[in-house]
């Protein structure tokens, strides 16, 4: 806690983390593996800057680097959220659910 009895503001992830996936980001298997699926290669440039910009609030505690990273973040979380589930999430359980798994019996997909 900083003097005015908050709790200071710190990175959603170490800088460490940054710098980690960058360099997973420039790998060779990585980008190989990206450009099989994707059929381009990845770019890393984010990583980068979150990284530069972690560094930065590391050492400065601007606040523009501060809304930067946090601008990262949320654009990561929301790109996240944009795919489906590609199971059907239940609400509740089988109706059978307490019986006893018939082992003879093929089972229903």
């Amino acid at each position: 806690m900083d003097r005015s009895g908050k709790t200071p503001w710190r990175p959603p992830r170490a800088c460490s983390d940054y710098l980690s996936e960058f360099k997973h980001c420039k790998s060779l298997l990585n980008r190989f593996h990206y450009y099989y699926t994707y059929g381009t290669l990845p770019s890393c440039e984010q990583w980068k800057e979150d990284y530069n910009n972690c560094r930065e609030w590391e050492n400065h505690r601007g606040t523009d680097v501060k809304e930067a990273l946090q601008r990262s973040e949320r654009n990561r979380v929301a790109e996240q959220r944009k795919f489906t589930p590609v199971w059907k999430l239940r609400q509740d359980p089988p109706r059978d659910w307490h019986m006893p798994l018939n082992q003879e019996k093929p089972q229903d997909f």
